[in-house]
């Protein structure tokens, strides 16, 4: 049977809710406090979202990088910097695929670490759910509720059922009175110097490269050929993507982006199989940024976190369930080592963490089996 390449239907605008919880607070934190253009950063990540769409012909999600987005907003950096900071994330990653380090990276890298990052992610994402979810807990368990029951419906996909619930609470709250009226607005061309780029790169952009290789390109490479085994995407593809992308994008207005399995995890569990997914939350996006640019940011603040957070749990669980195809008497201690590195740390301590004790412990046991 012929796999479709694009699909248009409310199950595909559905899965393009699915990552929005771990968009909404990175966006909101660059408007709201580094005072980034709204318009340059919803209409550049639809654009990069439709052009993502129509070249994997797959769900691909595309999401602010996290260390850089929490170290710029933490540090309240100037717009300028933020551009720099994406631009320099660019050239990396043009050089790294380039120079295919990330397959090699990948070959190397044994399937229970993997499942290890995979299962940190999913109980980093279950952690802030929590989180997101405490304050308005009968609001949070009603929508996961709703998600449990309509995850597969194709006529009432859950996501967006949730979307629905959500607009008409911050409604009932008066949350969308005073909106003022649609006006248009247009990214402008971004402004920064080299310095900043450099100085970019020293304060955040290394911090970056290792989740990004661990989280964006291995795990979401995997995760793509375990739901499309008919559409594998290479790790130096993924890298090459991201550094054509974030060489283009903050030139105008756009913030550092990359890829990632949770993303991924999330638009598949609410029902994205096609590019059609990523077209759909492009055309979105870029309405988004045209036509309410100067309220978009109170209107994603407005939006119950208590929805977010169970939409973000249950693809924690979704996540977590990867570990099941592992065997536990070889894998157990380097999954646990990555797991409880990563959730203590970051990923990328837990990644090296996890590389370390399967190499240790393969040594041993290689050194047994010839004594």
């Amino acid at each position: 049977m012929k796999i479709k390449s694009f699909e248009f239907s409310l199950r595909e605008l559905a899965g393009s809710f699915g990552d929005f919880g771990t968009l909404l607070p990175l966006a909101i934190g660059y408007i709201a406090v580094c005072g980034l253009n709204p318009a340059g950063i919803l209409v550049m990540m639809g654009l990069a979202n439709i052009s993502t769409g129509i070249v994997y012909r797959l769900p691909m999600p595309i999401e602010p990088m996290k260390v850089l987005a929490l170290i710029a907003i933490a540090q309240r950096w100037a717009p300028s910097m933020v551009y720099a900071s994406g631009l320099a994330m660019g050239v990396v990653w043009l050089i790294i695929g380039l120079t295919g380090v990330m397959s090699w990276i990948a070959k190397i890298t044994p399937h229970s670490v993997i499942r290890g990052i995979q299962v940190s992610l999913g109980v980093i994402l279950a952690i802030e759910a929590v989180k997101l979810i405490w304050p308005a807990w009968i609001l949070g368990l009603i929508s996961a509720v709703i998600i449990l029951l309509l995850h597969k419906n194709r006529y009432a996909p859950a996501a967006l059922v949730l979307m629905i619930l959500g607009v008409v609470l911050m409604a009932f709250h008066g949350e969308l009175k005073g909106l003022g009226e649609v006006t248009l607005t247009l990214p402008t061309l971004a402004q920064f110097r080299i310095q900043d780029v450099l100085q970019s790169l020293l304060r955040a952009g290394f911090a970056q490269i290792p989740l990004t290789a661990t989280n964006a390109v291995i795990a979401t490479s995997v995760l793509i050929k375990k739901y499309w085994p008919e559409k594998p995407v290479s790790e130096n593809r993924l890298a090459l993507n991201m550094g054509v992308m974030n060489l283009v994008l903050p030139i105008f207005g756009g913030m550092p982006l990359c890829h990632g399995a949770g993303g991924l995890a999330g638009q598949y569990y609410f029902g994205a199989r096609t590019g059609g997914t990523n077209i759909i939350e492009g055309i979105i996006e870029i309405c988004l940024g045209l036509f309410l640019a100067p309220t978009i940011a109170r209107l994603f603040t407005s939006f119950p976190s208590a929805i977010i957070g169970a939409m973000m749990l249950l693809v924690g669980v979704e996540m977590i369930k990867f570990a099941q195809d592992v065997q536990w008497n070889l894998d157990l201690a380097p999954i646990a080592i990555t797991v409880a590195v990563s959730v203590l740390t970051n990923m990328a301590f837990g990644f090296a963490a996890g590389m370390g004790i399967h190499y240790i412990l393969y040594i041993i046991r290689k050194s047994r089996k010839d004594a």
